[in-house]
């Protein structure tokens, strides 16, 4: 069927956007947790419990599950916090460290045990302890290489937030693309359903015109033939919806055992034509998943300079001060306080090899941005010919449906009068559901490309401009 057809190279086109915009960030420091794949989109978390009473579902009504439960979404917050516990990690290197520590001592001594063995001097000393009660203080006041890491665990902070915004643009366009399927199911059902009560009434006539004597039974068995493929078309087409149901119900965090019933209809509007240049230049000012890299980009400097300052002196100071004593009660305070100045002598390989890994990931992390703006103007530039195209084949498509409609009905008739046998009745009803599946596939196929432009401008969750024609 071509809607399924389509429905899978859509899939397939949205895969391919989501690999390349949900790329991890704050690899360099090798602690990002998994962040959604694009196959993660397809899923969620499921809510609540199935009902008996089936679920009247909006367009709406599912951007709102899917935006709460699929699991892109959830995955992109994890990735969120992990990118946050990683800026807090790297904050702390730069900040002083201040410990208490709280000991009490017990010790008993066996001098022979020990090795000494003096005359007239006890073998057993003790029981005897003491108290210390004791802060200390570590902070590296000077350390280039970690500032450079704590900026880079910002930008990649900020990737992070930034994605969690593109999952959000991500989880519209799949969600609207389940849900105009199951829509464009729904169409090819009912007009599947009205093809097989054509279908048996050309057999009932054909029939009862062999039983009459005045047509052959080469017409009653065509038209059986015929009814019987409509039947076959109808339970494959029932079978889809009811698959694609569930996939819509796994999109949005719906129990699969839960009955709902699609409440709006599949739109169409003819999209005004809008200014190309200016399309790529909104895509750019707002795209996130962009901006992301950006921020990865700029990670991705800052820690090959890192790097370069590992050669760098680092200054840092300890101290500690506590009271000591017998006990709390007889005891008194002791310090202790000194600096340290630490420089790189021979570990060249290593700084250097560690320089090379930060300049491949930056060289990386450039070529993939420089990708990445093409893509954006690709992607506008791609759902602006798709709207064109689908637009165009609406309109043809659903004159063709009039048209068929019409030679079905001549054929009928002229069939009835005796004119002429019923293969052309056959070939009238092919032709009716050939052009009722084009235009059930070129409305899905324009919803979808709408959808498609409003994601590549970053603006999907504005999607009822775009699907009512902007």
């Amino acid at each position: 069927m071509c809607v399924r057809v389509l429905a899978a190279l859509s899939l397939a086109a949205m895969t391919a956007r989501a690999a390349h915009a949900q790329a991890l960030p704050g690899q360099a420091l090798g602690q990002a947790s998994a962040g959604p794949t694009a196959q993660s989109f397809q899923g969620s978390v499921s809510q609540g419990e199935a009902t008996a009473q089936p679920l009247d579902l909006s367009l709406d009504d599912a951007m709102q599950r899917g935006l709460r439960t699929n699991l892109g979404i959830i995955l992109s917050g994890t990735q969120t916090a992990s990118a946050r516990g990683q800026r807090l990690s790297q904050l702390q290197l730069l900040l002083p460290a201040i410990d208490f520590k709280a000991q009490e001592n017990l010790a008993q001594v066996d001098l022979p045990a020990e090795g000494l063995r003096i005359k007239g001097f006890p073998t057993i000393i003790g029981p005897f302890g003491y108290t210390d009660l004791r802060a200390t203080l570590n902070w590296t006041l000077v350390d280039v290489s970690s500032l450079r890491n704590y900026m880079a665990a910002k930008h990649d902070f900020a990737a992070a937030q930034l994605s969690a915004d593109d999952a959000r643009q991500m989880v519209v366009l799949t969600v609207g693309n389940a849900y105009l399927l199951v829509l464009a199911d729904q169409t090819e059902v009912s007009s599947v359903q009205a093809q097989v009560s054509t279908s048996k009434v050309s057999l009932d006539q054909a029939s009862d015109n062999h039983q009459a004597g005045t047509a052959p039974l080469l017409d009653e068995l065509r038209a059986r033939v015929d009814y019987q493929s409509l039947e076959q078309q109808l339970i494959v087409a029932q079978n889809n919806l009811e698959k694609d149901k569930l996939a819509l119900a796994r999109v949005i965090g719906l129990p699969l055992a839960q009955q709902f019933n699609l409440t709006d209809k599949a739109p169409y509007a003819a999209f005004d034509e809008i200014d190309v240049d200016a399309a790529i230049k909104q895509a750019h000012a707002n795209r996130k998943d962009l901006a992301a890299m950006l921020e990865q980009t700029k990670a991705a400097q800052d820690q090959r300079k890192a790097a370069t300052d590992e050669r760098l002196p680092k200054i840092a100071a300890e101290a500690d001060y506590g009271d000591i004593g017998v006990n709390v009660r007889h005891s008194h305070g002791t310090g202790d306080a000194q600096g340290s100045l630490s420089v790189p002598i021979f570990k060249e390989f290593g700084l250097r090899g560690d320089a090379e890994v930060a300049q491949a990931k930056l060289d990386t992390a450039q070529a993939q941005l420089s990708d990445a703006n093409g893509q954006v103007d690709a992607d506008v530039r791609d759902a602006l010919l798709d709207i064109i195209s689908a637009q165009k084949q609406v309109e043809v498509t659903r004159s063709s449906v009039d048209l068929a409609n019409e030679a079905l009905s001549e054929a009928q008739q002229r069939y009835a009068n005796g004119v002429s046998d019923n293969l052309a009745v056959s070939q009238a009803e092919q032709s009716v559901a050939q052009a009722n599946d084009q235009y059930v596939a070129s409305l899905y196929r324009h919803n979808v490309a709408k959808l498609s432009l409003a994601r590549a401008l970053g603006a999907a969750e504005n999607y009822k401009n775009y699907l009512g024609g902007k």
